[in-house]
């Protein structure tokens, strides 16, 4: 095992530099739980921190204990090797968690598992010192592999003994299946509760937990183990949806029960929410406690959670019907913010004042964007911003839409309106139909929103059942709705104005300034107004014109500004808005050690930063974060120091302004990331290669040439495929029939 050693040497003592940078401080709750005890519920990390480093690898175990509620318990799926070892592994198939193909490659087995033809490779025809040099990875390849090959099997003893976890759980998933092999995994589990303290023992088999029942520790809890409710359970051949009707029965030999989440909240095909079932409260009343398992944040929830694990943990601890008594995840930090920091909150005062948090395109998250549903979700939500993308129609009629292009947002390409689409070559590159080729009336009445779907590629979509849900709202529209709700302001982002000006004799900023002017936002002070550009002449022609807020945005991402930019920004904005990877660089989904702050050289000048573009979606975070949006946010407010972010899900945001752990005290599962803090733990060779340094911010990127005039051209005429207009200018036409007129004289 010399490679895997050295390995783990290395590892664990970058592991142990990266952990001593974190507090000590732990979260409490002093409220009234619906559990059985009344007691929090139980968090326990289903292989260790499974989700990021491969399962049940020392790795996995060590990281709980620092990244995660410091009650949090450990599971080990128990398997027994040929000579009677027990050994740490996530299947029974070990190719699909080990390198063992790659050590022996002839020994593929098929066995008859539960009454099922399985092939694979199988613990049971190999001794522990077979297994010496075989390695663990991960077993889901959507995550990172950089920790594969690395990590040697954990024995079970190992995992009771070495690692300083305050509980342990032991899941027994298939006793029957040894007996074939002249191997007793009841004697295994009986002689290790003589040796150690074991909190927790599962089973699926009615006849393990009975051999057991009354020969381990009373303080070991014994848990029956659903699995699919048509399954048959062998013992007894009866299916386990059957054997939930009669608890009293499971009763008798244990303590708990342990179901996939979906017993409890149950989902539709089209993966949305059903009403919870009664079987935490049929359980409850028979004297069982019930543990929940199949949590994972890189795994699909239902649509109504918003793609937020937060919320779905919260649903489950906290909804004010029930609550289980314990989770099973491979994230154990999100289940630690939900008891720790987000639960019993209802009645609490708490509200932090960062982030501001500002919608992007309305709750985009949800609704297509910027449509009366999208703005109606984010209020409610409780953003403080509610933002406005401007473009203009064929008609002069400013909307709130988030592309200039209706193919991007709209379902254009499926009316009549599909054929005159055009290549512009100043906007994009490809053919589009766009927001000044039709009137108001022909968007409104004649094409329906579409939502928006950043990450399909990753077949990861949001709300199909809404996704052509809502209104199309002009500006005034959103204005007038803005008016009279419970916010802190508004926020216009103006884009493309120069083009509106030279190719559609369009003036979006004057535009804009009298539609503020009309809805009697120029007058009032209750809401603030922001423009937001990455134009900066945009935003000097309102610095000259009005006293709103400000906000230039840093398109690129960039690695730091300079000092002469800087002062440039200061002439003209309020506040600037920068990108997530401007603040935290990454490298392969991996967070970097950098040496400057953007967020803090700009707020050193005076300017305050918002962070774009969060979103819930897993895939759309670094590993840092852990698949967590909420840990995200915390990354960004309490490590980079935001002032805001700006978000197509502000409910999450939002909901992160009022938990209880924040500040000096925070527990460690609620410190910031460390920007290179995950690289720092993985083996040097086994990193990937850095990516190029990103940019510095100059004032030649910030300064820009006036506005041009607006030309005496009209929105109605239609751009060539060159991106030039077919102008229609009346002293044109007046020119040519003076023309003809003295032609025929």
């Amino acid at each position: 095992m010399g490679r895997s050693s050295r390995a783990c040497s290395v590892l664990g003592s970058a592991l142990l530099l990266l952990l001593l940078s974190l507090g000590s401080a732990a979260a409490q709750k002093g409220s009234t739980w619906k559990t059985l005890s009344g007691k929090a519920p139980a968090i326990i990390a289903k292989g260790g921190f499974s989700g990021l480093f491969p399962d049940s690898s020392g790795l996995a175990y060590q990281f709980v204990g620092f990244a995660s509620s410091p009650d949090t318990a450990i599971s080990c799926d128990v398997w027994l090797t040929k000579d009677g070892t027990g050994i740490c592994l996530p299947n029974i198939n070990m190719d699909n968690c080990t390198t063992i193909s790659d050590h022996f490659p002839q020994g593929k087995k098929t066995y008859n598992v539960n009454g099922v033809s399985t092939a694979g490779w199988f613990s049971v025809d190999f001794t522990s010192a077979d297994l010496q040099n075989v390695t663990l990875k991960q077993s889901i390849l959507s995550r990172p592999y950089y920790f594969d090959g690395l990590l040697p099997i954990v024995p079970v003893e190992a995992a009771l003994s070495q690692f300083k976890i305050p509980a342990v759980w032991l899941n027994v998933q298939l006793d029957s299946f040894y007996s074939q092999f002249k191997l007793n995994m009841r004697s295994y589990i009986l002689s290790l509760t003589k040796q150690y303290i074991v909190d927790y023992i599962s089973s699926p088999e009615v006849n393990f937990l009975t051999s057991i029942s009354g020969r381990v520790s009373k303080k070991t809890k014994l848990v029956f183990r659903f699995l699919d409710e048509r399954s048959i359970e062998p013992s007894t051949n009866q299916t386990y949806g059957s054997m939930l009707k009669n608890l009293t029965f499971v009763k008798t030999f244990a303590s708990g029960i342990l179901v996939p989440k979906k017993y409890i909240w149950p989902v539709t095909p089209d993966n949305y929410l059903l009403s919870y079932t009664s079987v935490v409260d049929d359980a409850h009343k028979a004297g069982l406690e019930v543990y929940a398992a199949g949590f994972a944040n890189d795994f699909a929830i239902s649509y109504n959670y918003s793609y937020d694990p937060l919320a779905e943990y919260l649903s489950f601890v906290d909804n004010g019907a029930f609550s289980v008594d314990g989770v099973l995840s491979d994230f154990p930090i999100t289940p630690s913010e939900a008891v720790g920091c987000f639960s019993n909150l209802n009645n609490s005062k708490i509200h932090h004042a960062k982030p501001l948090v500002i919608s992007h395109n309305g709750a985009s998250g949800d609704y297509p964007d910027c449509t009366d549903l999208a703005y109606q979700k984010a209020v409610a939500d409780g953003a403080d911003v509610i933002d406005c993308p401007v473009q203009v129609t064929k008609d002069g009629i400013p909307i709130c839409m988030s592309s200039i292009d209706l193919m991007d947002v709209t379902t254009v390409a499926k009316s009549q309106f599909a054929s005159p689409a055009v290549t512009i070559t100043d906007l994009k590159p490809v053919p589009g139909v766009f927001t000044f080729n039709l009137t108001w009336d022909d968007i409104s009445k004649n094409l329906s929103p579409m939502i928006s779907n950043p990450l399909s590629k990753f077949q990861l979509y949001r709300n199909p059942r809404n996704k052509n849900a809502g209104k199309f709202m002009r500006l005034s529209d959103f204005l007038a709705f803005a008016k009279d709700k419970d916010l802190s302001g508004i926020m216009i982002t103006v884009e493309r104005a120069a083009f509106m000006a030279e190719k559609l004799g369009f003036g979006v900023v004057d535009a804009v300034i009298k539609a503020l002017d009309d809805s009697g936002y120029s007058k009032q002070t209750t809401q603030k107004v922001m423009i937001q550009s990455t134009n900066s002449s945009v935003l000097v022609k309102f610095k000259q014109e009005t006293k709103y807020d400000l906000v230039y945005m840093i398109e690129e991402d960039v690695r730091d500004a300079a000092p002469s930019s800087l002062a440039d920004i200061k002439k003209f904005a309020s506040a600037v808005s920068v990108s997530t990877k401007s603040i935290f660089p990454t490298t392969n989904q991996f967070l970097t050690n950098q040496t400057n702050n953007l967020a803090t050289s700009l707020q050193s000048s005076g300017l305050p930063v918002y962070v774009y573009l969060l979103m819930n979606e897993f895939v759309s975070q670094p590993y840092d974060f852990f698949s967590d949006a909420t840990a995200q946010i915390n990354g960004y407010v309490q490590g980079a120091k935001v002032d805001g972010v700006i978000t197509d899900f502000p409910g999450t945001a939002h909901r992160y302004k009022s938990n209880s752990c924040m500040g000096k005290n925070a527990p460690d599962f609620m410190r910031p990331a460390q920007p290179g803090g995950i690289l720092s733990v993985m083996d040097p060779g086994a990193q990937p290669p850095a990516a190029a340094p990103m940019p510095l911010l100059t004032d030649s990127d910030v300064a820009e040439p006036p506005l041009p005039p607006v030309s005496n051209a009209t929105t109605a005429s239609t751009p060539s495929h060159a991106g030039l207009r077919v102008k229609t200018d009346v002293s044109i036409l007046i020119t040519l029939l003076m023309l003809c007129a003295s032609l025929l004289i």
